[in-house]
């Protein structure tokens, strides 16, 4: 099934690099900007939900501000669960092993963005 495409912004507010949280229908969405293309993906991370619009954008890879853990934007895929190594480590990925972000389709038209949901 279809969703349908709401409105998420305007081009111009993004320079490459640039992330910023947009709610829609009361989904909270990271909107990414890498190079000339717009991703969104879900705000929270799924490790312990920490908002991934207050992490760090590094070239199409998110950090969670919280564990460091990371995401890439254009698949959601997480490259890694939490910082750090170890016992612990270990034992978190066991208890809470990793998830990747939804995604969610981004067309534009014009100057505006639009989030498929």
């Amino acid at each position: 099934m279809m969703g349908n495409f709401r409105e998420a912004g305007k081009t111009g507010e993004y320079q490459d690099g640039s992330k910023k949280r947009v709610d829609i229908e009361g989904q909270e969405i990271l909107l990414a900007r890498a190079g000339d293309k717009f991703y969104a993906v879900s705000n929270r991370c799924t490790h312990l939900g920490g908002r991934l619009s207050k992490g760090v954008l590094e070239g199409k890879i998110i950090t969670c501000p919280l564990h460091g853990s990371q995401f890439d934007v254009t698949t959601g895929e997480a490259l890694r669960w939490l910082k750090g190594s170890g016992l612990l480590a270990a034992v978190m990925k066991v208890i809470r092993p990793p998830r990747p972000l939804k995604t969610y389709n981004v067309k534009i038209e014009g100057d505006t963005i639009y989030i498929e949901v």
